[in-house]
């Protein structure tokens, strides 16, 4: 299968793209241009920590998960920690059967060696023998299917589209640690906390706090990834008290910080599957 190398990658990137799939070894903080794709693609973090930009949000994608973007969205992504990125396109009778909007799921294992198997040497290495086009039909059958299978991970934090959220959100997106009450917060912007709840509930199907909430977990996997430790991660998010950050984090990511920073796997080498 032909190998596409992107044209002059940034330093510290090693990168492969063929037609079906690619992988990107990202140094943090590295980005990828705006665009969207005709085919929907998943994308897995085999290490490092990724967000998914939309126009319906964004996506933390931490390793084990895998990000979905149907055909047509508009995206990019963003690395947070050393971050290999394995990238699988979708034919349009797979597509069909994952959702229609952006999501993330919970990778088995099943998922994970079938994404590494589908984007390791055999696709990009002329030495190694490609898999058969049948054999990989059988292994992106088998991906879709684990997927429906899986439930979505809330790891989404959908964008808001009023102006008055909007405006919120740009308070905490530049201090996520803001304790400031919803009623503190429309006093600043303007608007009553009732009409602010309503907004919440009727554009972003959540509530003020978890909406907050989420945007906390972001940042926290982010600081995470770059090194922090669970009692600064729980600072620079807002809360006063460690125990309550564990807590959020594990009802959303099903496991303590301390354990998510000591299992996190680490970068492949660029020649590994």
């Amino acid at each position: 299968m032909p190998v596409r190398r992107q044209p002059r990658p940034a330093a510290g990137v090693t990168s492969h793209v063929w037609p079906s799939g690619g992988r990107h070894l990202w140094p943090s903080g590295e980005a990828s241009e705006v665009r969207s794709h005709p085919r929907g693609h998943l994308v897995y973090a085999a290490s490092g920590v990724l967000a998914v930009h939309t126009e319906r949000g964004t996506s933390i994608v931490p390793a084990d998960r895998v990000a979905w973007t149907p055909a047509g969205f508009t995206h990019h992504h963003r690395a947070h920690g050393v971050t290999d990125m394995r990238i699988v396109f979708l034919t349009p009778s797979l597509a069909r059967l994952l959702p229609g909007h952006p999501a993330v799921f919970l990778a088995s294992g099943l998922a994970r060696e079938v994404l590494l198997a589908l984007t390791g040497p055999r696709a990009h290495d002329a030495d190694v023998p490609a898999h058969s086009p049948a054999a990989r039909a059988r292994l992106l059958r088998v991906l879709v299917d684990d997927l429906q299978e899986a439930h979505e991970q809330p790891l989404h934090l959908p964008e808001p589209a009023d102006d008055r959220l909007r405006a919120v959100a740009r308070i905490l997106y530049e201090n996520p640690a803001d304790n400031s009450t919803l009623a503190e917060l429309g006093r600043t912007i303007g608007a009553s906390p009732r009409t602010l709840s309503r907004l919440f509930h009727d554009e972003l199907a959540m509530t003020f706090y978890e909406w907050r909430t989420q945007l906390r977990i972001h940042h926290a996997l982010v600081l995470l990834a770059d090194g922090h430790d669970t009692l600064r991660t729980a600072a620079a998010c807002g809360w006063a008290n460690p125990s309550g950050f564990i807590a959020a984090f594990t009802a959303i990511l099903g496991t303590t910080p301390g354990r998510y920073r000591t299992n996190r796997p680490a970068p492949r080498p660029p020649s590994a599957s």
